[in-house]
Parts: C-alpha cells; sequence; structure tokens
C-alpha cells in the first residue's frame, strides 16, 4: 500500500498584541493571610452552631425567640460565609 503524503503544517504564530497582554494581565496568585483559614471554619461552625442552638433551645433564650425564622438566615448566612471563603482560599 503506497504512503500517503506527509503535508508540512506551518507553525502557529499568534498576532503580535496576544501574547503581550496576556502576560500583563496575569499576576503572581499570593498565599492567603493567616488568619483566613481559622476565620473560614469559625464561620461555618458557628453558622452550624446558631441553628443547632434555635432548634434545641430557641424559645428559652430571648433575643432568639424574636427572631425567630430569621434564626436560619443568620446561621446558614454565617456557613454560606464560609463557604465562599474556602473558595477564595489559597
Amino acid at each position: 500500500m503506497p504512503k500517503s503524503k506527509v503535508r508540512k503544517k506551518s507553525v502557529y504564530t499568534p498576532p503580535e498584541g496576544v501574547l503581550q497582554s496576556r502576560t500583563s494581565q496575569a499576576r503572581a496568585v499570593q498565599p492567603s493571610p493567616r488568619w483566613w483559614a481559622p476565620l473560614m471554619v469559625t464561620l461555618m461552625v458557628l453558622g452550624l452552631l446558631w441553628i443547632v442552638v434555635y432548634y434545641v433551645a430557641g424559645d428559652q433564650i430571648p433575643f432568639m425567640a424574636s427572631l425567630s425564622a430569621w434564626n436560619f438566615a443568620i446561621g446558614f448566612g454565617a456557613m454560606v460565609l464560609g463557604l465562599v471563603m474556602s473558595m477564595r482560599w489559597r
């Protein structure tokens, strides 16, 4: 069987402005500050504890009883904030 002809492809060279703009936009990723991880974990744990305390003794704590359903927003809000911080953690 005859061998197929090999085509020589030219090497792709991007236009001038493309490579320079990408290198100027790239920045070195800095590690997170030392307080980032403890704050992140603390927010998630506090949010969980807030909801647990509300379920167990929410009617016995006056300010929690006055907040009623907002306790869920506070607890889940703290946990979501900790989760968002975990996505930005380096």
